[in-house]
C-alpha cells in the first residue's frame, strides 16, 4: 500500500520545511507512488501518475494561463500533487492563478515555509513506499503459501471461509447462485445481523466483472466455480469506499480501502472452486478399495473389466450375477466439525459393511460423499431380492440404533440390473432416490419403518426438484420464473410470492386461495393482478401456472 499524500507530509523531511496545504486539500487521500524533483514546467510528460512533483518553482511561467496550464497538465497525468518551496521564486505566498487551478483540479498544492533537503524527501518517501511494497509482498507470499496449503489438504469450505475472514479482518460470505448462504464467519462481529435478510440484500448487489466492488453496499464480490461453470458467490462485508483503480490490462492496482483484498477473495474462491472437485478418503483400506472400485463404476474411470478383474480378487464376484445399487444416507442435523462428520462417517461405513456381512450378502461398500454410503449388492440365481434388501434394512437398523423408533437413516435401492456394464445405473438411481426420500418433502425421510426401504415410485417432484436444488439451471430457472416478483417483495415488503403459492396450492380456485391467504376477494384479487404485470403472464393459462408452481417448489427445495 502506497503513503498517502496527507502521510507524506507527516514524515520529518517534510515537516521541517512547515509545509501548509493552500489548496487541493480534498486530494489528500491520494496514493504517492513516487517523488520527482523537477524545476521544468513542461514536467508532465515525463510523469506515469501517482508521483509528488517537488520545485522551488524558479522556471514556472510568469502569466496565469500558462500556470493553469501547468496544473492542467499535472492534474491530467494523474500526479499526486505538488510541493513548492518558498523563499526562491516565490517569497511568501504562491501565485493566485497556481492556487486557483489547483484547487479547481482537486491537486493538493503544498507550500514549504522553510527551507528542506529534497533528497531527504526523496529518500524518506521511496524508503516508505519499498517498505510497504516488501511488506505487501510478504502478505502475498503468506496468502498464497497459506492457500496452497488449504487446497493440497482439502479444506472444507468452512475452513476456506474462515481463513480468508481472518486474513482480511472482516465478515466473509460464501452463498451459491440462488443467493443462499452456504457457509460464513463473521470476524468477530454480530452473526444475526451479517445474515439478516441475506437473500434480499445479496440479489440487490451485482457488480460487473468476475470480481467487483459495489459501493452503496460497501460488498466485494468473486464469483466461485471452475471449468467455467459457477456455483455461488463468495463476498467480503465491508464500508463502503472508493472504487478500485485498474491498470491499463484491467487488473486491479493496489489502493487504500477494501480493494487490496481482491486477490485475497480471488485465492479463496479458487481454492473453493478446487476443493469442491477433489474427493477426500479417510477409509480404512478394505473400504478405500470398495469405495475405489463403486466410485470407478459411477465416474467411468475404470474399465468393466478392471472392475470386475479387481472385485473378483476381492471375493466379490459381479459378472453374471444380479445387480442392486442401494445408497444409504444418513439422518439429523450437520455435525459441529469436519473431524466429528468424517468420523461420523467412518463408523456408519463400517456399520454398513457389518450388516452385509451379517446378512451374508455379497456387496462392495463404500462411502462416496460426505454423508452417503454406496452399496452394489450381487445377487445369486437364488436369493430373492426384495427379502434380501429387507433383511438388510433391519439388521443396519439393529446395528446402528436399535432403540429408536425413526430410522437413523435413509436406504433407497435402485432397479436390479443383469450386467455390469450397467451397474452405474442402479448406483445412481439408488442415490437420487435417497436424496429425494430425504429431503424431498416435509417429513419423507421419518416416514420410512424400521426395515424398510424407498424405490423410485415412492418419490415424487418435490424429490426429483430437491435431488437437483444445487444444480446452477434449476436455479436459473428460478430466477427466470419467478426473479422479477422476489425482486419486487425484497424492494417494496410485499408478500406476492406468497400470494401466487396460496392461489396455486388451492387449484387456482381464487376464493378459496383468498380465505387461505385471509384476504377479502378485492383485495387477494387486486394482488394476482399486481403478480401478472410484474412477471409478465397470465395466471389464467395453464401451462403458465404449472411452471410457476415447479418454480416455486424449486425455489422451496433451494432454499431448504
Amino acid at each position: 500500500m502506497f503513503p498517502t499524500v496527507a502521510q507524506v507530509l507527516e514524515l520529518d523531511a517534510l515537516r521541517r520545511g512547515a509545509p501548509r496545504v493552500v489548496a487541493g486539500a480534498a486530494g489528500l487521500h491520494r496514493p504517492v507512488r513516487w517523488v520527482h524533483i523537477s524545476e521544468l514546467a513542461d514536467i508532465a510528460g515525463m510523469l506515469q501518475g501517482g508521483e509528488l512533483v517537488l520545485t522551488t518553482g524558479v522556471m514556472l511561467p510568469e502569466d496565469k494561463e500558462s500556470l493553469a496550464q501547468y496544473i492542467d497538465a499535472l492534474a491530467d497525468v494523474g500526479a499526486a500533487g505538488l510541493v513548492v518551496e518558498l523563499g526562491r521564486r516565490y517569497a511568501d505566498v504562491l501565485p493566485r492563478p497556481l492556487v486557483r487551478a489547483a484547487e479547481r483540479r482537486g491537486l493538493p498544492l503544498v507550500a514549504l515555509r522553510t527551507e528542506v533537503r529534497f533528497v531527504s524527501v526523496t529518500q524518506a518517501v521511496h524508503a516508505h513506499v519499498v517498505d510497504a511494497q516488501l511488506t505487501e509482498l510478504r502478505a502475498s507470499e503468506a496468502v498464497h503459501q497459506t492457500f496452497n496449503e488449504l487446497s493440497v489438504e482439502g479444506a472444507e469450505a468452512d475452513e476456506v471461509v474462515r481463513e480468508v475472514a481472518r486474513m482480511a479482518g472482516a465478515p466473509v460470505v460464501l452463498e451459491n447462485l440462488s443467493h443462499q448462504v452456504l457457509a460464513f464467519d463473521p470476524a468477530g462481529q454480530d452473526p444475526e445481523a451479517l445474515l439478516d435478510g441475506w437473500e434480499r440484500r445479496s440479489r440487490g448487489v451485482a457488480p460487473a466483472g468476475r470480481t467487483g466492488y459495489d459501493r452503496r453496499a460497501g460488498w466485494l464480490v468473486t464469483s466461485v466455480g471452475a471449468r467455467g461453470r459457477d456455483w455461488g458467490r463468495l463476498v467480503l462485508v465491508g464500508e463502503p469506499g472508493p472504487p478500485p483503480r485498474t491498470s491499463g490490462e484491467g487488473r486491479p492496482v493496489t489502493t487504500t480501502g477494501p480493494h487490496r483484498h481482491a486477490v485475497l477473495l480471488e485465492r479463496g474462491a479458487a481454492t473453493l472452486a478446487l476443493n469442491r472437485l477433489l474427493e477426500r478418503d479417510r477409509e480404512s483400506l478394505e473400504r478405500q478399495t470398495h469405495r475405489t472400485l463403486l466410485s470407478g463404476i459411477l465416474t467411468h474411470a475404470l474399465t468393466v473389466s478392471d472392475v470386475a478383474l479387481r472385485a473378483r480378487a476381492l471375493g466379490v464376484p459381479l459378472e453374471g450375477r444380479r445387480l442392486v445399487g442401494v445408497m444409504l444416507r444418513l439422518r439429523g442435523g450437520p455435525a459441529s466439525a469436519a473431524l466429528e462428520a468424517q468420523s461420523r462417517l467412518r463408523d456408519f461405513t463400517e456399520n454398513v459393511a457389518l450388516a452385509v456381512r451379517e446378512r451374508g450378502l455379497t456387496a462392495l461398500t463404500g462411502a462416496l460423499d460426505d454423508g452417503a454410503v454406496g452399496v452394489l449388492v450381487s445377487l445369486g440365481p437364488h436369493d430373492e431380492e426384495h427379502r434380501s434388501l429387507e433383511g438388510f434394512a433391519a439388521a443396519l437398523d439393529r446395528i446402528v440404533d436399535p432403540a429408536s423408533e425413526a430410522p437413523a437413516f435413509v436406504m433407497a435401492a435402485g432397479s436390479s440390473v443383469g450386467s455390469l456394464r450397467d451397474a452405474r445405473r442402479t448406483l445412481l438411481e439408488a442415490a437420487q432416490v435417497a436424496d429425494a426420500a430425504l429431503h424431498g418433502s416435509p417429513g419423507g425421510a421419518e416416514r420410512r419403518r424400521a426395515g424398510t426401504y424407498y424405490r423410485l415410485p415412492d418419490v415424487r417432484l418435490r424429490g426429483l426438484l430437491h435431488l437437483l436444488r444445487d444444480d446452477a439451471r434449476l436455479q436459473t430457472y428460478v430466477e427466470r420464473e419467478l426473479g422479477p416478483l422476489l425482486a419486487h417483495d425484497a424492494e417494496h415488503g410485499s408478500d406476492l410470492v406468497r400470494i401466487l403459492s396460496v392461489y396455486l396450492d388451492n387449484g387456482r380456485n381464487k376464493s378459496a386461495a383468498a380465505d387461505a391467504a385471509h384476504l377479502s376477494r378485492p383485495s387477494f384479487y387486486d394482488r394476482l393482478h399486481r403478480v401478472e404485470r410484474i412477471l409478465g403472464v397470465d395466471l389464467d393459462q395453464v401451462e403458465s401456472c404449472l411452471s410457476l408452481h415447479v418454480a416455486l417448489l424449486a425455489l422451496e427445495a433451494v432454499r431448504r
